[in-house]
C-alpha cells in the first residue's frame, strides 16, 4: 500500500472508489425526493477526497401530460377482404418461385440463367473480388455492374467472351470507382425456367399441410392474406387513433427522452442489418451517410414513439388500468405456447414479470381506447 501510494498517489484510487459508491448515492438521491428517472441519469463528481465524495446527478423525470380528449374521436377501422385477383397473383408467384431450371440449347436470352467463370482485370491486372468459377447469373437481374449482363445475351454454351465495363462513380469499393475493366467470361451452361403447373408434384414440393389441390391452396392463401391484412388494418387503426389523441394532448417532451429513443432505434436498425450480413459502417458507406444523418432521420419516429408511450401511460393512470397476477400468468402461458418455449425462458426473454405486466397493461389500454373511439358499423 505504501509503495503504491508513494508511486501513484492516493488520488489515483479516488475514481475507482467513486465507482463503488455511485449506485448507493443515486439511490439516496431519487429516494430523497421520490423521483422516477425516465432516461439514464448523468453523474458528475463535484468534490472528492480520502474521506468522502460529493456527486451531482442530472435526473430527467417524466413530463406532465395533459390529454384534453381521448374518447369519442370516431376512428374508422379499415374493412379487410381478399380478392380473387390477389389469390391468383400469389399462386403465380409460387409457380414462379418453384419453377425448375432445364438446360437450354442455342443462344442465351434475358431471363436465362448462365453458369459462368469470370476473371476481371484493370489495365491487365487482376483485382480483389473480380473472379469466380461456376457462378450462377440470371441475365437481366442487374446483379452485376451496368453493361455486364447485356453483353452476354446471345452467348452459347462453352463460348468465351471479353466483357468490357466501367465501374460506377459511386461504386462501394472506392479503389474501383470509375475504372474501366475487362472480364474474361466463359459460359458453361445456359438454363431456362420450366413453367410449373398445379399438379401433384408441385403440391409435394410446396409441402404445405392440408394443401393438395387448387382449391385447398386458394383457401390457404386466402387465410394467410386475410391474417396479414387484418394485422395491417389493426396497426393502422391504432396509429390513427393515437394520432387523433396526440392532437388533443399537451406535453413538453425533454430532448433527452428523444435522444435515448433514437439510440434504441439505432440499435434496432443495427440488429436488422446484421441479419442481412451488413454492418452499420458498411451501410453508411453504401448510402453515403453518417451516424449523425441516420440519427436525424430517426428523430421523427423517436418523437412519435415517446409521445404515444406517454399518452398510453397517462390514459392507463386515468382509467386505473392494472394487470393482475392472473393476467400476467395467462400472457406467459400464451407466449410459451405460441413459441413452443418454457415459461421461465419467456419471462427471461421479455425482461421479467414487471415488463410483462407493463405490456399487458398497455394492451388493456389499447383495448379501452378502441372501445371509446372506434366507429361502430350499423
Amino acid at each position: 500500500m505504501d509503495v503504491f501510494v508513494k508511486k501513484f498517489g492516493i488520488e489515483s484510487l479516488f475514481l475507482d472508489a467513486a465507482d463503488l459508491v455511485v449506485d448507493k448515492a443515486f439511490k439516496m438521491a431519487i429516494e430523497k425526493d421520490n423521483l422516477t428517472p425516465v432516461v439514464e441519469p448523468k453523474v458528475m463528481p463535484l468534490d472528492i477526497n480520502k474521506d468522502k465524495i460529493v456527486f451531482k446527478f442530472t435526473i430527467i423525470t417524466k413530463p406532465q401530460v395533459e390529454i384534453k380528449k381521448y374518447k369519442d374521436l370516431k376512428v374508422k377501422r379499415d374493412k379487410v377482404k381478399v380478392t380473387k385477383e390477389e389469390i391468383n397473383h400469389e399462386i403465380e408467384h409460387l409457380l414462379e418461385h418453384y419453377a425448375e431450371l432445364e438446360i437450354k440449347d442455342g443462344e442465351a436470352s434475358l431471363g436465362d440463367t448462365l453458369i459462368i467463370d469470370y476473371e476481371g482485370t484493370i489495365d491487365g491486372v487482376k483485382f480483389d473480388g473480380g473472379s469466380s468459377e461456376n457462378y450462377s447469373l440470371v441475365l437481366g437481374s442487374n446483379t452485376f455492374i451496368p453493361g455486364f449482363e447485356e453483353q452476354l445475351v446471345g452467348a452459347k454454351k462453352e463460348e468465351e467472351r471479353d466483357v468490357k465495363v466501367t465501374f460506377p462513380a459511386d461504386y462501394h469499393a472506392k479503389d474501383l470507382q470509375g475504372k474501366e475493366a475487362v472480364f474474361k467470361v466463359k459460359v458453361h451452361e445456359i438454363k431456362v425456367k420450366k413453367n410449373r403447373s398445379l399438379d401433384k408434384e408441385f403440391f409435394e414440393d410446396l409441402a404445405l399441410p392440408g394443401v393438395d389441390s387448387k382449391e385447398t391452396l386458394e383457401e390457404n392463401i386466402k387465410e394467410h392474406l386475410l391474417a396479414h391484412k387484418t394485422t395491417d388494418a389493426e396497426n393502422k387503426f391504432v396509429d390513427d387513433m393515437m394520432e387523433a389523441i396526440s392532437k388533443n394532448t399537451v406535453v413538453d417532451i425533454p430532448d433527452e427522452m428523444i435522444e435515448e429513443e433514437v439510440t434504441n432505434l439505432l440499435k434496432r436498425a443495427e440488429e436488422n442489418l446484421k441479419y442481412q450480413g451488413i454492418t452499420l459502417d458498411l451501410y453508411y458507406e453504401f448510402t453515403k451517410t453518417t451516424e449523425a444523418d441516420l440519427r436525424k432521420q430517426l428523430e421523427s419516429e423517436a418523437h412519435k414513439n415517446v409521445l404515444y408511450r406517454l399518452i398510453l401511460e397517462e390514459v392507463m393512470k386515468l382509467e386505473d388500468i392494472k394487470a393482475t397476477d392472473k393476467d400476467i400468468d395467462k400472457e406467459i402461458k400464451d407466449m410459451a405456447s405460441k413459441y413452443n418455449a418454457k415459461e421461465e425462458d419467456i419471462i427471461k426473454e421479455l425482461g421479467g414479470r414487471d415488463m410483462i405486466k407493463y405490456d399487458v397493461e398497455v394492451h388493456k389500454t389499447f383495448d379501452k381506447l378502441a372501445e371509446y373511439n372506434e366507429v361502430k358499423e350499423k
